[in-house]
C-alpha cells in the first residue's frame, strides 16, 4: 500500500483502493457528491487531501484515521513539512487591489433554481481595463473557467475554510465576450434529428446541478460512436457549452419547448 501525506492527490487514494470512497464520504456530507463518477472525476484528479479538508471542513488527520485501516501508511513528518500542492499563484493576483476587483457571490441565485450565465457576462463586459472579476461559489466554476480563458482571461482558485470556491478572472485589455448564437430553426432542427434517426444517443440533464448538465453532455461527446448524434433534454440553452461544441467540431441546434424545456441536437454533418 502507498505512504500518503497531506499533498496526496485523493485520485491517488482511490486507485490504490476503492473503499477509500466510503472511507472518505463519511468525512462530511460535503464528500457524497464523490459518489457521482463525473464530479469524481473532476474533483479527485485536482484535489490533494489537504485542499479537501478545507472543502469538507474537516483535518488532514480525519483523513488519515480513516484511511490508516485500509492499509494505508501515513508519513506525518513530511505531511507536516511539505507546503500544499497547488497551483502557483500568477503574476495577476500579486497586483490586484481591492478597489479593482469586482465580486459577485452567484451562491443564492444558484439558490433559486436560477442560472447566474447573464449577470456573469454583464459583469464581464463591464470590466475596465486592469480590473478583475471575483467569483464566490460552492464549486469551481468550470465551464466559466473553460470558456473565459479561451477569451484570453487569466484565471485563479482557491478554496477557502468550509468548501467555498473563490475564482478570479482578470483581462489586461477590455473584455469582449460574443454572445452564443444559437443555429437553426424549428424546422432546421426536426430535418437534422431525421437524418440521424436509428443513430441517436438521448440523454436528460434537467435534475441535474451545475457543473454537471454540461460535463455529463461533454462525457457522453467522448464516448459518441462516430457517425452518432446526441439529443440532449436540457433546462436552458446551455451557452458555455456552445463554444466548445464549436471547438470539437460539433454542431448543433436547439429548440426551446417551454420554460425549463430545451431539446439540444448535436451532431457532425
Amino acid at each position: 500500500m502507498i505512504t500518503i501525506n497531506a499533498n496526496t492527490k485523493i485520485s491517488a487514494l482511490l486507485r490504490e483502493n476503492p473503499e477509500a470512497l466510503e472511507a472518505i464520504i463519511s468525512l462530511s456530507p460535503k464528500f457524497t457528491k464523490l459518489r457521482n463518477p463525473l464530479l469524481r472525476k473532476l474533483m479527485a484528479s485536482r484535489a490533494t487531501i489537504r485542499m479537501a479538508s478545507k472543502i469538507g471542513g474537516v483535518t488532514p488527520e480525519d483523513f488519515f484515521a480513516k484511511l490508516e485501516p485500509l492499509g494505508f501508511v501515513i508519513d506525518k513528518a513530511e505531511a507536516a513539512e511539505e507546503a500544499e500542492t497547488r497551483a502557483p499563484m500568477p503574476e495577476f493576483m500579486k497586483h490586484i487591489t481591492p478597489e479593482n476587483v469586482l465580486e459577485l457571490d452567484v451562491r443564492p441565485i444558484l439558490n433559486e433554481g436560477k442560472d447566474p450565465f447573464n449577470l456573469i457576462l454583464g459583469k464581464v463586459k463591464a470590466l475596465e481595463p486592469l480590473q478583475t472579476l471575483k467569483i464566490i461559489n460552492d464549486f469551481e466554476p468550470i465551464p466559466l473557467i473553460m470558456l473565459l480563458e479561451k477569451q484570453g482571461f487569466k484565471t485563479y482558485t482557491e478554496v477557502v475554510d468550509g468548501g467555498t470556491y473563490h475564482t478570479w478572472f482578470f483581462k489586461a485589455e477590455a473584455s469582449t465576450i460574443p454572445s452564443a448564437t444559437v443555429k437553426g430553426n424549428a424546422d432546421d432542427f426536426e430535418t437534422w434529428v431525421k437524418k440521424f434517426e436509428g443513430r441517436t444517443t438521448t440523454i436528460d440533464v434537467r435534475h441535474l446541478e451545475m457543473p454537471l448538465p454540461m460535463l455529463t453532455i461533454l462525457d457522453e461527446l467522448d464516448k459518441l460512436p462516430e457517425g452518432q448524434a446526441l439529443f440532449v433534454d436540457h433546462k436552458r440553452i446551455p451557452v458555455f457549452l456552445l463554444p466548445e461544441l464549436e471547438e470539437r467540431q460539433f454542431e448543433y441546434r436547439a429548440k426551446e419547448i417551454s420554460e425549463g424545456n430545451v431539446k439540444l441536437f448535436i451532431f457532425k454533418p
